[in-house]
């Protein structure tokens, strides 16, 4: 896969992101990717072939192998970092789809199309939830599926075609363990990354919101202030202005 076109892709991303979101872009393409590709592949290019049993029944390897590695680690971390990354591309639809709007109507309704603001706000806040769901998932399913993050040396097997109880060694297991737990951690960085971006947008808008608020009132009482304070003046006005006329009145008489 051309992992090097899907990062091109997403680096338009940072120009939207807060600060955690620039961070967790950081730790998808240097900390994931970038050991994904580098080295965590070549580190399982022979789990197959690497795996030995103390039997020459034929298919018996084959079906020990099936058995301990339901699903292999790379294909399961390949999807994981599409799935993770692909709800990045609805920020960037949705900031597309402003300027296209912008452009075709000829006007400027969004100033500034990358703010995160009305529906750009739900969409980026939305697309942080699918990340941290996907990675959880996806970190679940290799637990429940290998019973844990950690690889034993050796497996027994009792399927059949196997002859008996045979025992299986599974080639380079600390090699393979020191990069899953890497991979695990990083995941689980990843995954506060989001919620930390999460409390902040959320705390950001609550306050902005309780701001708001705060102004509104402050203006309202300024406004109920001003309004008091004429009609204090102009009920303190009235008596002279009837004693005036009391007095023209009988001026006139």
């Amino acid at each position: 896969m051309n992992w090097i076109g899907l990062q091109n892709l997403l680096s338009g991303v940072n120009n939207y992101s807060t600060m955690f979101g620039r961070m967790w872009l950081s730790m998808v393409f240097i900390f994931r990717l970038l050991v994904f590709v580098v080295a965590v592949q070549y580190a399982w290019n022979d789990e197959n072939k690497g795996l030995e049993c103390n039997t020459h029944q034929v298919g018996c390897s084959t079906v020990c192998y099936d058995s301990i590695f339901p699903i292999s680690h790379t294909r399961l971390w390949a999807l994981q970092l599409i799935f993770v990354t692909c709800p990045s591309l609805m920020v960037v639809a949705h900031v597309k789809y402003r300027e296209g709007k912008d452009k075709k109507n000829g006007s400027h309704q969004y100033p500034n199309p990358g703010k995160k603001k009305g529906g750009l706000w739900w969409t980026y806040l939305i697309s942080l939830f699918f990340k941290a769901g996907f990675d959880a998932t996806f970190l679940y399913i290799l637990y429940y599926v290998y019973k844990g993050f950690t690889l034993p040396h050796l497996t027994k097997c009792s399927l059949e075609p196997c002859p008996n109880i045979v025992d299986c060694f599974i080639s380079r297991p600390t090699e393979k363990n020191i990069f899953t737990w890497f991979m695990v951690v990083t995941s689980a960085l990843c995954i506060l990354m989001c919620v930390f971006e999460m409390t902040y947008l959320i705390g950001k808008r609550l306050c902005r919101e309780f701001m708001s608020h705060h102004n509104n009132e402050r203006y309202d009482m300024t406004n109920q202030q001003t309004l008091m304070s004429k009609h204090k003046t102009a009920d303190t006005s009235l008596p002279g202005k009837q004693s005036m006329q009391i007095e023209t009145y009988v001026k006139t008489t």
